[in-house]
């Protein structure tokens, strides 16, 4: 029987990925989802990988060696701030912002102040309801992975990195607007700046 490999987009293109998220058990038809206590007591499995928050927060000494060791990434829910994490941004190899749901636009928030407020460098990871119309916008806050919906191509999803050839406004991916980056020969005649455009 084969294995079935895990993909994901990471450098504008698509490759194996090594890493296991972490998820606690689903509820049951209407059940009710776990306690925090559950989640935090879940057992990590051995290999690389992605742990929730709650879960870091409650084993972190235990989890400390395998963190150094590159073996260890966490990531955040839609409804978590990143700054818990600041203290420790360091020890991870990789950091997760989850999408519950496609329409759940707080992931991109997380993501710009991942990278601009805390100034993390490494591997941004978006996992949950991620599809290729969110790719692009995902880009521009600064993920560079992706593990896409995988009821979706994740080829497809892929050209969603380059739905777009230029941009207007400043983010992380390009810090100088549009209207700063146009080189205009535009004079001022009568004191109208605008004269010319």
């Amino acid at each position: 029987m084969s294995e079935v490999k895990n993909l994901i987009i990471k450098g504008r293109e698509v490759v194996e990925d090594s890493w296991h998220v972490l998820r606690a058990p689903e509820a049951a038809d209407g059940g009710v989802a776990p306690e925090a206590d559950a989640i935090a007591a879940l057992p990590v499995p051995a290999g690389q990988v992605i742990v929730p928050v709650a879960v870091w927060n409650a084993q972190r000494e235990s989890l400390l060696a395998r963190a150094a060791a590159g073996e260890i990434g966490v990531w955040i829910a839609s409804d978590e701030r990143p700054e818990v994490l600041k203290d420790d941004l360091s020890k991870f190899a990789v950091i997760a912002v989850d999408f519950p749901k496609f329409t759940d636009g707080r992931g991109y928030s997380i993501a710009y102040n991942l990278r601009t407020r805390l100034g993390w460098t490494g591997e941004l990871r978006a996992i949950g309801d991620v599809l290729r119309d969110q790719l692009f916008s995902m880009q521009r806050v600064g993920f560079d992975a992706y593990a896409t919906r995988p009821d979706r191509s994740i080829h497809d999803a892929l050209k969603g990195l380059s739905d777009f050839s230029e941009t207007y406004q400043a983010s992380v991916d390009q810090k100088v607007p549009l209207f700063r980056r146009h080189a205009r020969n535009v004079g001022v005649k009568d004191g109208d700046a605008g004269y010319g455009i």
